[in-house]
């Protein structure tokens, strides 16, 4: 009926229902006014009473609190009046919101104190008028006294509120359980707190606002005991339940202020952004209070780091930064806090303020997994601190051209100085070039001896990648005027490398070819050491080492390249440039070096500078076997090389090689061996790898652990991966996978809320180019089952259609086919027949073209029921179901001539589908047509038949539809039929236990007895 025309009561209590169930907020309580003046219009007054009843309601549960007074006043006008207008349920919600009204008038400073006490003896004396308990007068009472920090009253009537009989006035158990916990959180008893929310927390308990405050109101207790796996879970999905709901200002609150008081300010302002209005909503002072002091917290956290101009998110009508934020939500805060002390006659909500303004952190840095665009802004500088190269090594390998460094040591005089850097250089310490970058500052200015100039414009060269070329030259100059000839040539090599890793490895070969020559003949002569000739020997193995991976990437980076068309280190058959090695004779010469290394070395490995060289020349060959594709021996290469590093008290520079040889066990489904090796790699690194080192270690372990089903583990490995990313600036590369693998790992672990929330987060960040469309697809295919597990179907629907319409482009189709059906199902859980209608029609027609019968079958039986719901009605709903019968006959037909035991296997499949078809077909008739149950009956005896057929397989299928055809003969009043029936069930689970067999005797005896009334 149209709105000019005017409701009728039906219409009007249906638009009411319509309304209830749209999103919270000014809209929504709009629609609630204009169907007020539609109630009025009827002249019925439980019209009136209902219409304001919904306006209380929906005022209750939005940010415009404070307009509840007014309905409520004249709802208690009209009881008072004519309480004969009132129906039962209207009598019962009346009563019910007197408890919305006490908790109304305290968030309103404006409402005198005495005006409350007034109203709480008001309330006392209706709820015994109309013979309610006083549980919920006391729990009224305690919220006040808890308000006004009157703690004595607030602990007696505490007491009397739980000691008083639970009626139909009390709180449902989840609201009760919040606010004890609450009080016991805030007389810190933490542990206390969170016994009383346990049943919230794991689902015994629930309503519309529980567990959303639970989850919010446990955050602190959980960060104060060292519970942080739990408070980041609760965070993750407390938040989820909070953001859609306008109401629930405190408990966004309590989510920013977790994450201010856990080192996730940038999740905090994330936070604050995606809510301006709640900055300026003033229907609810007290809520407002608690979003401002939080604010306030969260802009004096970012200050107090250095922050302080960073822009940030405010009220509308001006730009923010911290600093100025900080200033604005502590006094809008005291303000607040101190109109309601003003109320109250105390100083109370101004402490209880400032106190939780002037918090510091509970936990330094707490992981959440979720990314953070601005995270790497959070610095005066621009980037996030602590983040280094995005292309930072996963180990801290030494080369004789690159080493990193965390700091250096600090004795007191220059002789000091060298003495320490001389110490450091000679264990291999990644501490080396910093010190010899104080020895450099420490010597501005001084004269010092050649050897000295030698040493610091050495290490100087090797922390300045591609620059530090001449510098290494320079060294080799004073090298040889110190009269060490050896050292002159290794520092010739060092550049050497540089200049390979910078793209020029032919001439830097042709260069170290020479510098080889020359150092052999001096450590003939004597005239060197073999530390000397050992520097230079590993320049030449790692230039080659480059030429043979340069081979390999050209390789398989070509695809179909003809012989014109160039190798790796040159045009195919030409010598490299320089150095009379053919591209196909690399490998050769590369492992050839490689031996005269390690020979050189091995007699030597006393000395940690040798065995260092030792041990990488056994890694070469490792990845010399793995490019061979003798991945055994490549594992046992690797595997003695970080064993060696190790042993030679330098494990940093085992970690490359573990983690390689991670990999490589994993690829030989030796899960054992690539779980020790990723643990000890990540074991060995320590402190030292950059943030992207870090992240990769960490994925490699979350990886391995997950691939043998170790989810929690693999959970914890992945978040550490994500965060990580995000800290190296890589949160949209290797961040979002991390955060797609941690999602995979919390859903297995059936964490629904949590790895939705990260894998929505990692969404964004997924692209074809980088992570590939199979990475989109199963993020999406992940987050719908989520969705669906958490009730929200017609999201779930969203993201299987969307990862549906990128399958479609595969070559392979079963994914495309899946994802259809699985769209279908949730479209249907949605209450979208239509959509679910055509989504099984995609569905149905990709399983025919794969050729997969019980897809299509299956198919076919959905798109019956959705069908009732749709145009295509009753007989397009026959239809379907008709075809699935054909569909399982004609499956039947093609491998009913073939006696191998796969065919057999298909036939019995095939014969269990036509039965649940069957079923199916006459649940369908019988529930749409009930007067036409001899069509029903039919079927129902089909299935029966064909699930005999199977024998004891089919045990509870072939019951279950026999006590289905009882119950339609029973309809019938054919009583002999519908008790023959139930004893063919009795007798079938004679001598069988199990509760399938229980729930089915007691069916059956309860048939007989229906059958001997009749």
């Amino acid at each position: 009926m149209s709105q000019a025309m005017g409701m009728d009561f039906d219409t009007l209590r249906q638009a009411m229902a319509d309304n209830q169930e749209q999103p919270e907020g000014p809209a929504r309580n709009a629609r609630a006014e204009q169907l007020l003046v539609e109630a009025e219009k009827l002249n019925i007054p439980l019209a009136v009473i209902e219409a304001l009843g919904h306006q209380l309601k929906v005022y209750n549960y939005s940010s415009e609190k404070d307009k509840m007074f007014v309905p409520f006043a004249r709802l208690l006008r009209m009881w008072d009046e004519r309480p004969e207008d009132f129906d039962e349920y209207e009598t019962h919600s009346l009563h019910w919101v007197f408890k919305w009204m006490s908790a109304g008038m305290l968030d309103q400073p404006h409402i005198p104190l005495a005006s409350i006490e007034k109203w709480l003896g008001e309330m006392e004396h209706r709820y015994r008028l109309a013979g309610h308990s006083e549980r919920a007068v006391r729990g009224a009472e305690f919220s006040v006294a808890a308000h006004l920090g009157d703690l004595g009253r607030a602990e007696r009537a505490y007491t009397a509120w739980l000691a008083a009989d639970r009626d139909t006035m009390a709180d449902c158990h989840a609201c009760e359980l919040h606010s004890q916990g609450w009080w016991r959180a805030e007389r810190d008893a933490d542990e206390e707190a969170l016994e009383l929310w346990r049943p919230v927390l794991e689902g015994e308990y629930t309503c519309a606002h529980e567990p959303h405050t639970v989850l919010a109101s446990s955050l602190l207790p959980l960060l104060r005991l060292g519970r942080l796996d739990e408070a980041r879970a609760h965070h993750l999905r407390g938040f989820r339940l909070v953001r859609p709901m306008e109401s629930m200002r405190g408990a966004y609150a309590d989510h920013v202020e977790f994450c201010a008081l856990s080192g996730n300010e940038a999740r905090a302002l994330e936070l604050l952004a995606e809510r301006p209005a709640y900055f300026t909503d003033s229907g609810d002072p007290r809520s407002k209070l608690d979003f401002m002091a939080v604010t306030a917290l969260l802009m004096d956290r970012l200050t107090g780091l250095g922050l302080g101009d960073q822009p940030v998110p405010g009220p509308a009508g001006r730009e923010w930064t911290a600093s100025g934020l900080a200033a604005h939500a502590r006094g809008e805060t005291l303000s607040l806090a101190a109109l309601f002390d003003a109320r109250n006659g105390t100083s109370y909500v101004s402490e209880r303020a400032r106190g939780r303004m002037d918090q510091r952190p509970l936990v330094e840095r707490l992981p959440l997994g979720v990314r953070s665009r601005s995270s790497r802004h959070l610095s005066p500088s621009g980037s996030a601190a602590g983040s280094g190269s995005a292309a930072g090594s996963a180990s801290a390998r030494s080369s004789a051209a690159v080493v990193e460094s965390d700091a250096g040591a600090d004795p007191s005089s220059l002789s000091a100085l060298l003495a320490e850097a001389r110490r450091l250089s000679a264990t291999r310490s990644p501490d080396a070039v910093e010190a010899w970058a104080a020895v450099s500052r420490a010597a501005e200015g001084q004269e010092l001896d050649v050897r000295d100039r030698a040493e610091i414009a050495d290490h100087a060269a090797m922390e300045r990648g591609p620059e530090g070329i001449g510098l290494f030259h320079e060294a080799a100059g004073l090298y040889a005027e110190a009269g060490d000839p050896g050292e002159a040539l290794a520092a010739r090599a060092r550049a050497a490398y540089v200049l390979a890793l910078t793209g020029g490895p032919e001439e830097a070969l042709a260069t170290v070819s020479e510098l080889y020559e020359g150092v052999l003949a001096l450590l003939a002569d004597g005239g060197t050491g073999v530390s000397q000739a050992a520097s230079v020997l590993v320049g030449r193995a790692r230039i080659l080492m480059l030429l043979v991976q340069e081979d390999a990437d050209a390789d398989e980076g070509k695809s179909g390249a003809t012989a014109s068309e160039g190798t790796a280190s040159g045009t195919a058959g030409s010598g490299t440039a320089g150095s009379g090695i053919g591209g196909y004779e690399v490998v050769g010469a590369a492992e050839a070096a490689v031996r005269e290394l390690l020979a050189l070395a091995e007699p030597h490995i006393s000395d940690v500078r040798m065995a260092s060289r030792a041990a990488e020349a056994r890694a070469m060959l490792g990845e010399l076997a793995a490019h061979a594709g003798d991945a055994e021996a490549a594992a046992e290469l690797l595997g003695q090389a970080a064993a060696a590093f190790v042993a030679a008290g330098l494990p940093w520079f085992a970690v490359e090689y573990e983690s390689r040889l991670a990999g490589i066990a994993r690829h030989l489904g030796d899960a054992e061996e690539a779980e020790r090796a990723a643990r000890a790699a990540l074991e060995h690194g320590g402190p030292r790898p950059e943030p992207m080192g870090h992240a990769q270690l960490h994925l490699q372990l979350a990886e391995v652990l997950g691939a043998t089903g170790q989810f929690g583990p693999a959970s914890e490995h992945a978040l550490e991966a994500a965060h990580w990313a995000d800290e190296a600036g890589e949160g949209p590369t290797l961040g979002a996978w991390a955060r797609h693998q941690l999602g995979g790992f919390l859903l297995r672990q059936g964490r629904w809320a949590e790895a939705a929330e990260i894998l929505e987060s990692a969404l964004p960040d997924l692209t074809t180019d980088m992570h590939g469309d199979g990475a989109i697809v199963q993020t999406r295919w992940w987050l719908g089952d989520c969705l669906t597990e958490l009730g929200e179907h017609r999201a779930a629907a969203e993201h299987w259609l969307r990862a549906a319409d990128v399958a479609r482009h595969w070559p392979e189709q079963r994914d495309h086919a899946m994802l259809a059906h699985l769209a279908a199902e949730a479209l249907g859980h949605a209450e979208l027949p239509a959509q679910a209608e055509q989504a099984y029609a995609r569905a149905r027609d990709l399983w025919r073209e794969l050729g997969n019968v019980h897809g299509l079958i299956r198919s076919l039986r959905a798109r019956a029921w959705v069908a009732l719901r749709t145009d295509s009605g009753l007989d397009g709903a026959r239809e379907s179901m008709a075809a699935a019968v054909r569909e399982c006959e004609e499956g039947l037909r093609a491998v009913s001539s073939s006696v191998e035991a796969e065919a057999v296997e298909a036939r019995h499949r095939l014969v269990a589908e036509l039965g649940h078809t069957h079923r199916q077909f006459g649940d369908l008739v019988a529930r749409s047509v009930p007067d036409d149950a001899e069509e029903a009956l039919a079927h129902y005896t089909r299935a029966v038949s064909v699930f005999a057929s199977l024998g004891d397989d089919a045990l509870d299928a072939r019951t279950g539809a026999e006590l289905a055809a009882g119950w339609l003969e029973a309809d019938l009043l054919r009583p002999a039929a519908a008790a023959a029936r139930a004893r063919a069930v009795l007798s079938a689970y004679a001598g069988v236990d199990g509760e399938a067999a229980a729930a089915r005797r007691a069916e059956a005896e309860n048939m007989l007895g229906v059958t001997e009334k009749a």
